[in-house]
């Protein structure tokens, strides 16, 4: 018997779908195929694998559609190629978003900074946070815009300090997993407050940069999601709540002086200040010693800058934002770098006439107002935030030291006395007649280049301010024993300072009595 073979039925055509998101299409592929014939469905099934290869392919791709997690992981790479600019929406929407969360900090005028600089001051305490400075407010508005799936699994960064402590304590609060790479030269007692926070706090590198790095070696092989803590767009949207917040306080203010280190801060609050008040001054400061700002307005693009050692080691950043420049560079009127003496004469001032322990980068925006470069805003009312107040003991003892030189209230100065019985007593009794306490005296006797029956004298002296230590010096020099004081700056010191090498010189030569 023989069976005729009969053709094999061709199968039914795929129905042609209109165009839609891939997700979608997928799905509506799989419904189909419930109802299909075995030759369709098979055919579907192998549409629908193709299409979930090719979503697999394109993770690493933006569609308007989805963000992928990859991509959410390495936002901080992506805004080095491709900055962006933070809008006011995005302000408004941090500021909603973190209310509740953080701390209102006060913004009072000063009386005494008022009365002493000419101009109405007033000063957002910004280190009244929890953590010790404004970075809370970045830090809360990004933990707060993760996805599930990004809490999940944590947070990382690279900090010295502030942004690691801010990211620890909300990280904690919110129940987020959260790593910190510290450099080698982080202070002990910030290393300490982050882990009591919780935080896993890895101490890697010699300084940010490299911390950085290995911060971003982890983020990929743990899929982490890394927070810039000065670029990430949210960390300058949470930042510019304090120009929100000030424009609230101090209605009518003409200025406002932000410190600028990675540019993060003065980004956001030049963009609440321009879009609710444009008329707003917004000045920066930056320390001589690191102005990466500075270099790249004049360079016309980011670039790398030399950070040296700074007393405002928060503001230390050897290259400023992508994103952060993006937005400031067309809001901020104008920047100033301050030297190292006037940012330990502001800390000074605060601690002394303030009652206020901030760091030094914090300070900067006082510094500027006391080195006198803004001459045109006496009589204005200025807004200075004090943006930070984690500052080790130490380091706070000798910024005030430093401060106090700079006053002309610690001066510095070298006298030649006689080698025999009572010849430092001269010095000592003109000092005391006339108020001088010694903090620290000296003796040199190998390397003076005078009669062996010479000695020069190394003396640190507190005095009650500059006019009183030039008063010392006279009556040194008229007492005949030849000084030169160090640490007078004005005209008169410096003429007595020639003066003093002069006589010093003549008693080398041995015309002039020890």
């Amino acid at each position: 018997t023989t069976f005729a073979r009969l053709p094999r039925p061709k199968p039914r055509a795929l129905p042609r779908l209109p165009l839609m998101p891939l997700p979608a299409a997928t799905h509506l592929l799989r419904r189909i195929s419930r109802r299909a014939s075995p030759q369709l469905r098979c055919g579907l099934s192998s549409v629908a694998a193709k299409n979930e290869e090719k979503k697999q392919s394109t993770a690493t791709t933006t569609t308007p559609f989805a963000e992928s997690e990859t991509i959410k992981s390495s936002k901080a790479k992506e805004v080095e190629t491709e900055p962006v600019e933070v809008t006011f929406d995005e302000v408004a929407g941090a500021f909603h978003r973190i209310r509740n969360d953080i701390l209102r900090t006060s913004c009072k005028r000063s009386h005494y900074m008022s009365k002493a600089l000419d101009m109405e001051v007033y000063f957002k305490k910004e280190f009244q946070h929890e953590s010790g400075s404004f970075k809370e407010r970045g830090a809360c508005n990004a933990l707060h815009n993760l996805s599930a799936e990004q809490k999940k699994c944590g947070v990382i960064a690279a900090s010295a300090g502030n942004h690691a402590l801010a990211l620890a304590r909300h990280g904690k609060r919110m129940g987020i997993p959260v790593t910190v790479v510290m450099p080698t030269v982080a202070p002990m007692t910030k290393v300490m407050n982050c882990r009591e926070y919780g935080a896993r706090v890895i101490i890697e590198g010699q300084h940010i940069v490299e911390s950085k790095g290995y911060a971003e070696t982890l983020m990929d092989a743990e899929g982490l999601t890394y927070i810039n803590g000065y670029d990430h767009p949210d960390i300058i949207a949470g930042a510019g709540t304090v120009g929100w917040e000030a424009l609230e306080q101090v209605p009518d203010l003409d200025a406002i002086v932000v410190p600028v280190g990675g540019a993060g801060l003065i980004a956001g609050i030049a963009v609440v200040m321009k879009t609710l008040k444009p008329d707003v001054q917004v000045i920066g400061v930056e320390p001589k010693l690191c102005a990466s700002y500075s270099d790249s307005l004049d360079a016309g693009e980011v670039v790398n800058s030399t950070a040296g050692a700074t007393l405002a080691d928060g503001l230390a950043v050897p290259r400023v934002g992508e994103n952060a420049f993006k937005t400031a560079r067309n809001r901020v009127d104008r920047i100033i770098k301050v030297d190292e003496q006037s940012i330990a004469l502001a800390v000074l001032r605060l601690t002394e006439m303030e009652k206020c322990v901030v760091e030094g980068g914090g300070a900067t925006g006082l510094a500027a107002l006391l080195q006198g470069e803004c001459p045109d805003l006496k009589g204005k009312k200025v807004v200075l935030p004090l943006c930070g107040g984690n500052i080790d003991i130490t380091v706070l003892g000798r910024v005030i030291e430093r401060g106090l030189a700079a006053d002309g209230r610690l001066i510095r100065f070298i006298s030649t006395v006689s080698d025999r019985p009572g010849g430092i007593a001269g010095v000592t009794k003109i000092l005391a007649d006339h108020g001088a306490s010694i903090k620290e005296i000296f003796h040199e006797r190998a390397w003076l280049q005078s009669n062996v029956y010479s000695v020069q004298i190394k003396c640190v002296v507190e005095v009650v301010d500059r006019e009183h230590g030039l008063k010392v010096h006279r009556e040194l020099l008229k007492a005949g024993f030849p000084t030169i004081m160090y640490d007078a700056e004005d005209a008169v010191g410096k003429e007595f300072e020639k003066d003093s090498q002069e006589m010093l010189k003549l008693l080398d030569a041995g015309n002039l009595r020890a």
